[in-house]
């Protein structure tokens, strides 16, 4: 790879941006401009005050109490705080209005920079039902499903879901993050199970439509994360594993994905990225496939930077975050498909402040704290000892990532970090990331997406 590719580029446009998040991926973005030499201004709830970010940014800025609704989802409040400081952009990171196509098109109707992709494209790929016809035209499978066709007669989706067959799955159009889903394996189920899935996902997303697909019994979670810069040039960065989820909940992500062959990475990754230039795409993304039976079959994009992505980073040794404020600053990519390089293997644990036996959330003050160390160690997280975590948000404290020559090394580092990890004064899922390590068919790369509630459930 040619480093000086990386060194030749500015991002002076940028001085000064908004973080609109909070917790690790906050101080994540927070590190990368402090690397490029951009001014970070930390909006924040009062309940947040103490994040590391926060007592670390150049300004920082309250924008209201919890819940989030009041605060980091607060549209007027986040665009006043850029007005406020003199900030010219806004780094959503994920989660909260990371992919809120009516945010994108505030932030930039105001004159500001949306640090991600323009709200059209949002509005398309956020779709799940447009963005399966916008594969399909790019001739990537997609399961077996509706099509986008729903109607109101029950009669006409009973009719439907015969001719995909059962068991199937509805889903929400505009969901993501394993809400507004449910596994239907009769017809008896089903009418009752779309009102409550359509319920849920009006309550979510505010957007009750749904579509129907074919359910896989065993199929593995494979993404693949791009980055694009809206001007015609797009590359993929290698692939992931995400199959070990409980609830459609991410627990482990790796890379590359063990057992895909290279010619089938190549095939998905190239037209991924053709897709890509042919939408207008512009900054991180990552498209999300089922696999099975040697066979990938496309299901979501996700218009943002993924919790994953430092393992991606890990293999490929490219800054995603860096790479998204170069594009949003007008920057064309730096670099091409054929500079792409990927080494090793990387391993992504994700620490949750919840206790392993019932997987109800813990909060309390953090009263001892270490973090593990070591070659090929990476340690992600806003949290230090002292610090209290808060009621009113996600579970997720912090992400262990570890780096080896091949997954066994990988795998092996791991457990020796999580090991050294101490987290006391709250529960923790340290101790059901150990036995995932120890697990002997994650070890072989043999674990499917329900593989998790399987093996673990009532175990743990």
């Amino acid at each position: 790879m040619d480093w000086q590719k990386f060194s030749d580029i500015r991002v002076s446009d940028l001085d000064k941006i908004v973080i609109a998040n909070r917790g690790e991926i906050a101080l994540r973005i927070l590190r990368a401009c402090k690397e490029l030499g951009i001014k970070a201004v930390a909006v924040h709830s009062t309940a947040d005050r103490n994040l590391k970010h926060v007592l670390l940014a150049d300004e920082t800025i309250c924008i209201g109490p919890p819940p989030s609704e009041k605060s980091y989802l607060n549209i007027p409040a986040i665009i006043s705080a850029a007005e406020m400081t003199g900030s010219v952009a806004i780094h959503p990171g994920y989660g909260f209005l990371s992919e809120n196509a009516d945010f994108a098109e505030q932030v930039e109707s105001s004159g500001f920079i949306f640090i991600g992709p323009r709200a059209e494209t949002i509005k398309l790929m956020g779709d799940k039902i447009s963005a399966i016809k916008v594969m399909k035209q790019a001739g990537i499978s997609c399961i077996p499903g509706s099509d986008g066709q729903w109607d109101d007669d029950m009669a006409k989706n009973r009719a439907i879901a015969n001719r995909i067959g059962y068991p199937l799955i509805i889903k929400s159009a505009g969901g993501g993050g394993g809400r507004g889903m449910c596994v239907v394996r009769s017809e008896n189920e089903l009418d009752t199970s779309i009102r409550i899935t359509r319920a849920e996902a009006k309550a979510a997303f505010n957007h009750d439509m749904v579509y129907l697909e074919k359910y896989l019994d065993n199929p593995r979670h494979i993404e693949i994360q791009i980055l694009a810069d809206g001007k015609g040039n797009a590359l993929y960065l290698a692939d992931r594993d995400c199959s070990m989820q409980r609830r459609h909940q991410k627990l482990v992500e790796e890379a590359p994905a063990p057992g895909i062959t290279d010619a089938l990475r190549r095939f998905i990754g190239e037209r991924c990225a053709k897709t890509c230039v042919e939408i207008g795409y512009r900054g991180a993304g990552t498209f999300e496939f089922l696999y099975e039976n040697g066979e990938l079959f496309f299901i979501e994009m996700n218009t943002r930077i993924q919790v994953e992505h430092p393992v991606t980073e890990m293999i490929t040794g490219i800054d995603l975050i860096k790479e998204q404020l170069r594009i949003a600053a007008g920057q064309s990519l730096s670099l091409q498909q054929q500079d792409i390089t990927v080494s090793g293997h990387a391993v992504e644990c994700r620490i949750n402040a919840e206790d392993s036996t019932n997987f109800l959330p813990s909060t309390g003050k953090i009263t001892r704290f270490h973090a593990p160390g070591g070659l090929g160690v990476r340690w992600e997280s806003h949290i230090y000892a002292d610090y209290s975590v808060p009621p009113f948000y996600d579970s997720m404290i912090g992400k262990l990532i570890c780096f080896g020559e091949n997954r066994d090394v990988a795998i092996a580092r791991m457990k020796i970090a999580l090991s050294e990890l101490i987290i006391d004064g709250i529960k923790t899922n340290i101790d059901l990331q150990v036995k995932i390590m120890n697990d002997e068919h994650f070890q072989q790369g043999c674990t499917h997406i329900h593989y998790f509630e399987q093996k673990f459930s009532g175990q743990t």
